[in-house]
């Protein structure tokens, strides 16, 4: 039986009462009227390469519905993403590559095998042997396809954040990692201090060096402290438009600009700023 084909003795069939994702073929359909020959001309002008930009940008609009709590939106953001999956299946299939019924046959076939204990004999009764039972079958499965490094795999179009978060990951995975937050924070203050010295020296080329090595290593701290990095450091930007946001509203309020303030102004608004009730909280401003 092929690793892309689900055992046929198990019943996947939806539980009662829950959706079945019967009418997904009614978007697969509309996609390939799209693209047939008395389609539509823009959507048969589209390549895999030029919906690229579009799967980016649909799969962030997700992540912002999600994070603004905003349900109706969430489903509609799903939607387009799911849109882009469907059109590059429908683009392979033209090519005779594959189609949307391999994609989903195999990603089906790969959470049975990846849930051995749930629908085979092994045990995990805990988040962590599950994690752990799921980092073998993946060694496995990357040796069957020819990648042996424990970090294969790792995209390197991911976010640089997200990138950084699973390598140490992974590394960890198989031993390599710090015992504890402890060691990666005194890895962070090495850090700084080798960027330091290379600002002072003027050396940018170092300089660069170095700064990559203290964000690789807060995201490791941020790893070891059970906290993403990632979303850290989205609501630090998003406290510092509110704050900002805040601060110019204060100067139009007396018709000026942050450009025509002094310096001395900025700092005593920008702490005004911190201290209005609410504006750190998500949504707020």
């Amino acid at each position: 039986m092929s690793q892309d084909t689900p055992p046929p003795h198990l019943d996947l069939s939806p539980l009662p009462g829950r959706q079945t994702g019967g009418n997904l073929p009614d978007l697969v359909g509309l996609m390939q009227r799209l693209l047939a020959p008395t389609g539509c001309p823009w959507d048969r002008e589209q390549t895999l390469e030029s919906l690229l930009p579009y799967l980016v940008e649909e799969t962030y609009e997700v992540v912002d519905a999600l994070h603004a709590g905003d349900v109706r939106n969430h489903a509609e953001e799903l939607g387009d993403l799911l849109l882009q999956i469907v059109f590059q299946a429908e683009l392979r299939h033209a090519e005779g590559a594959f189609g949307i019924d391999d994609v989903v046959r195999g990603i089906v076939a790969k959470l049975v095998r990846r849930h051995p204990h749930v629908f085979g004999e092994a045990q995990a009764k805990t988040s962590a042997a599950v994690l752990a039972n799921w980092a073998k079958l993946k060694a496995v499965e990357k040796a069957k396809k020819g990648r042996k490094g424990a970090l294969d795999g790792i995209p390197r179009s991911a976010p640089a954040l997200v990138r950084a978060t699973r390598a140490g990951e992974k590394a960890g995975a198989v031993g390599f990692d710090w015992p504890d937050a402890a060691g990666v924070r005194d890895k962070v203050d090495e850090e700084l201090a080798e960027l330091d010295h290379a600002c002072q020296a003027g050396d940018r080329d170092q300089m660069m060096h170095e700064l990559g090595d203290t964000l690789f290593a807060l995201t490791n701290l941020a790893r070891k402290l059970g906290l993403d990095a990632e979303n850290a450091l989205r609501e630090a930007t998003d406290r510092f438009a509110r704050r900002f946001g805040h601060m110019e509203e204060a100067l139009l309020a007396e018709g000026r600009t942050v450009a025509s303030a002094r310096p001395e102004e900025l700092e005593r608004l920008w702490q005004a700023a911190k201290r209005v009730p609410g504006i750190d909280e998500p949504g707020s401003g």
